[in-house]
């Protein structure tokens, strides 16, 4: 034999034998590191991804903090952890998020009496001298109520206030946070007499009298000079309003309108890891956010984005504030406010548009909605991906909903304000404009896509209410039988959209939330019922199983 070809065969023996024991080491370790490589399982589940193609799945597997896995039943073969958690069945879906809300406002409004529901100023008056013999703070402050749910739809006067608390200021916000009741007391401290006079806003005479009842921009001149909370206890009440967040599935919100002061406190909180739930923020409309702010990159982290400024162009309808552009119906010759005069609003968009930060603007009427969208139309100038917003884009003349297709706006709905308002929106606008109005099929057409929130804490904060709203158009009491103006109904599949991925796109958020899929954040909730399937009233009182945030449990039914 040749020596040589001896030598040869025997190193190549060697290195096959070699070859095999790494390709055998390899496996081995692949095998052991899918076994071992996950921090959660959940099998057994119906997933709705809420991916491009509406996926459905039975397992996911998070690693991280992320999804690094969703699929069916071969992933338990590939994958093992800790933590394997049985959903029985029970359905999936991504983290809920608010499109538009204001969760600080709510936190802090949250030691207020709530006069929410109250049938009558009678009721009002009642709840308050009980909520007076254990107040220990200067003012009695309250907000939540609304004239419209009253047999006497009249705003109401402070005569009775002044007679009961004639050395204590009395400060309670209408639901809808554009007009407040106050006594003679709070009046006199904010130098609020009969020649005030306020752009924007008003304060009501009535008689020859204040009547205590101050609109839109006349309600800031007290506001300002209501007593603060501590940065303690704010942190405390943004705790506290996170544990109702989570209990209902929400994993995400968009938090519209907070001032410097409010946006540091929180900023402080995600720093102390008091806060779970994941905030995007919108600066309201202050110079001393602008300043702060507006030189710099938006911020981003997992938890904390400050994505953009919150304009204010009018009022609400349900206090006639929202601007028309033809009067009141139940009102001659008015037609609403325009709070930020449009020459103020240009020179905003003009100044926000060479940064990166979104633009947000609250419009209510169909005259204000034209303005924005005119002014915006003016700065954007073409199709573009800057995701400026109108938020509530309530009232829309029907000439002017393709302005949001053709600049590319994003309409930031809330479907429980039509059931909310349907009692009487038709007596404000009429029977023609009610047909261009919470209409959010046709809003939906415009861009392909549509956030849905709930603009808590003027509606409640149970996103399952808004899916309920957007898909069935009715209220909690399932009126009206056959749904109030149907033909702007959301399906049930772009309803959740709405309230997962296009709540996420809306702030830029898409890529990392808002879907099960892998590589994304692993924000979920656990649902008893099957959203794409289940009867209205079923999903209207159907509670949350559990949330997640991160992977990691947040909140689990005691049930």
């Amino acid at each position: 034999m040749n020596p040589d070809n001896f030598l040869r065969d025997a190193c190549e023996d060697v290195f096959c034998s070699m070859k095999n024991i790494i390709l055998l080491l390899a496996s081995t370790c692949l095998f052991a590191c899918r076994q071992n490589n996950a921090d959660l399982i959940i099998k057994n589940a119906h997933i709705y991804t809420v991916n491009p193609q509406f996926d459905t799945a039975q397992v996911l597997v998070v690693k991280g903090g992320k999804f690094i896995a969703v699929g069916g039943d071969r992933l338990l073969q590939q994958y093992q952890a800790d933590s394997v958690i049985d959903a029985k069945g029970q359905f999936i879906y991504p983290g809920f998020m608010d499109a538009h809300c204001h969760f600080t406002g709510y936190a802090k409004d949250k030691y207020k009496l709530p006069l929410f529901g109250t049938k009558s100023f009678d009721d009002i008056v009642g709840m308050v001298v009980k909520y007076a013999k254990t107040n220990q703070r200067i003012w009695i402050e309250g907000r939540g109520w609304d004239q419209n749910d009253w047999v006497q739809k009249d705003f109401p006067v402070k005569d009775t206030l002044d007679l009961l608390f004639p050395n204590t200021p009395v400060f309670l916000m209408r639901i809808d946070g554009h007009a407040i009741l106050c006594n003679q007391k709070a009046l006199d401290l904010a130098k609020i007499d009969l020649n005030t006079k306020v752009a924007g806003g008003e304060v009501q005479i009535k008689n020859g009298k204040l009547s205590g009842m101050l609109f839109d921009n006349a309600v800031d001149i007290v506001k300002k000079i209501l007593p603060g909370r501590t940065d303690a206890e704010t942190m405390h009440d943004f705790a506290d309003a996170e544990k109702d967040c989570v209990s209902l599935g929400l994993t995400s919100l968009v938090d519209c309108g907070i001032s410097y002061s409010t946006c540091k406190i929180l900023q402080q909180a995600y720093q102390v890891n008091k806060l779970s739930i994941r905030n995007t923020v919108m600066l309201s409309d202050e110079k001393e956010n602008y300043d702060a702010f507006l030189s710099k990159k938006p911020y981003r982290d997992d938890k904390l984005h400050i994505a953009g400024f919150k304009v204010y162009a009018d009022g609400a309808l349900g206090s006639r504030g929202a601007h028309l552009l033809e009067e009141y119906s139940d009102q001659h010759q008015h037609f609403g406010y325009m709070l930020t005069p449009a020459d103020s609003m240009k020179k905003i968009a003009e100044k926000i548009f060479p940064t990166g930060y979104q633009l947000c603007t609250h419009a209510i009427g169909d005259a204000a909605n034209r303005e924005v969208l005119n002014i915006y139309a003016s700065v954007l100038k073409q199709k573009n991906d800057r995701r400026w917003r109108i938020e509530h884009a309530q009232v829309l003349n029907e000439n002017d909903f393709h302005l949001f297709g053709d600049y590319n706006i994003i309409p930031s709905v809330q479907p429980t304000h039509a059931t909310s308002d349907m009692y009487w929106a038709t007596d404000r606008i009429g029977k023609t404009r009610i047909k261009n109005a919470y209409a959010y099929q046709k809003l939906l057409q415009q861009n392909g896509w549509l956030p849905l929130g709930t603009d808590f804490p003027v509606e409640y904060l149970n996103p399952l209410y808004t899916f309920y709203a957007a898909v069935f158009r009715k209220d909690k009491k399932s009126f009206p039988e056959n749904g109030f103006e149907t033909a702007n109904a959301l399906s049930r599949m772009d309803a959740l959209r709405g309230m997962t991925i296009w709540a996420a796109r809306s702030v830029f958020e898409e890529n990392m939330k808002g879907s099960i899929e892998v590589n994304k954040l692993a924000d979920f909730v656990l649902l008893p019922v099957d959203l794409m399937k289940a009867d209205a009233q079923t999903i209207y009182n159907t509670k949350v199983t559990a949330t997640y945030i991160d992977g990691k449990l947040i909140y689990r039914s005691p049930e």
